[in-house]
């Protein structure tokens, strides 16, 4: 657990050592105690145990549902009013380029008249550079806790966008293998990215309405926050954009590589028809003088074994020609 004081007026921040053997909760409960009317909390946590954020929320009077749904996490992400607290679940996620994957975390941000708290699940942790962000910009220290929620999902937001643009190189490079020369099978790995585009479209879709209502003027925020919040809310709908155009995108790409397996099919079924109608001259040449018939064409002639070879020979050969010409081999 993290845990920084912020002086609204100067924007600047006081960290508290929180490395004691609780975790540093008795440590941020008693810095919390001595909070001056111009100063605010912003607490971080990494994946706390239920005891922990427990003796924490009970300080911060948080809703009970509130604190369990920031320790189970798996949340779809919302915005909940919990009286006086704020609660919003923001879904994290980033691109691994070696498996071609979209990995998910959840951040839980809790706004509080002098906090805020967030709650991280997952690999990435957004709050990291939020922080940073946080102590270069001074003003955003001056907007309160609210200043953490646009810092937060602001990181959140631009992740979506550098991970979007990254399956868009993904997808690129799968329509230039589909559209190839080659004869490779893609259904799998377009099938998956589709999956971890649906994934990602899971995560970005359901933020956009609730990250509307902070684009319009509140009683109980400052009014300069609202801009920061359009802002966000405008790189946000540009990522869903493009997130649903990549999930159509990958629908028409596997339609065209299925079309393009038919194709093959097609291809090699002509080329089985031709070659068993090429097989089927010698086949029922040799098929009628196979049958021991006493009385047979030619069977005294001395060239009537090569001339029925000569026969098979130069019928094969004229159907070969023709499906040569017609492309069917």
């Amino acid at each position: 657990m993290e845990c920084v004081i912020y002086q609204e007026r100067t924007g600047e921040g006081e960290p508290i050592d929180c490395r004691q053997q609780d975790g540093g909760c008795q440590a941020a409960l008693d810095r919390l105690a001595g909070l001056k009317r111009d100063e605010f909390a912003w607490i971080r946590m990494d994946e706390p145990r239920q005891e922990e954020l427990q003796r924490l929320g009970e300080y911060l009077k948080l809703h009970p549902l509130a604190m369990e749904d920031a320790v189970q996490a798996h949340q779809r992400p919302k915005q909940e009013r919990y009286g006086d607290a704020l609660a919003v679940a923001v879904k994290t996620l980033w691109f691994v380029e070696q498996t071609a994957d979209v990995e998910t975390g959840e951040v839980m941000i809790f706004l509080g008249p002098s906090f805020a708290l967030t709650v991280r699940h997952g690999a990435d942790d957004p709050t990291v550079e939020a922080a940073r962000r946080f102590s270069q910009q001074p003003e955003m220290a001056r907007l309160g806790p609210v200043g953490v929620l646009h810092a937060v999902t602001d990181v959140i937001v631009d992740a979506y966008a550098e991970a979007a643009a990254q399956v868009r190189a993904g997808l690129t490079e799968l329509e230039r293998c589909v559209f190839s020369p080659a004869r490779e099978d893609l259904t799998e790995r377009i099938y998956s990215l589709k999956r971890e585009v649906v994934e990602f479209r899971d995560a970005v879709q359901p933020l956009v309405p609730v990250m509307q209502p902070f684009t319009t003027a509140r009683d109980d925020w400052p009014r300069q926050v609202v801009p920061y919040f359009r802002d966000v809310t405008d790189h946000l709908t540009r990522t869903d954009t493009e997130v649903r155009a990549l999930d159509d995108l990958l629908v028409s790409v596997l339609d065209a590589h299925l079309a393009k397996v038919g194709t093959w099919q097609n291809d090699d079924m002509r080329r089985i028809s031709a070659w068993a109608a090429i097989l089927a001259i010698p086949t029922m040449v040799a098929g009628i003088y196979g049958m021991n018939f006493t009385h047979m064409p030619e069977l005294d002639w001395r060239y009537g074994y090569p001339c029925a070879l000569a026969v098979m020979a130069l019928g094969a050969g004229l159907l070969y020609r023709a499906f040569r010409r017609n492309g069917w081999l």
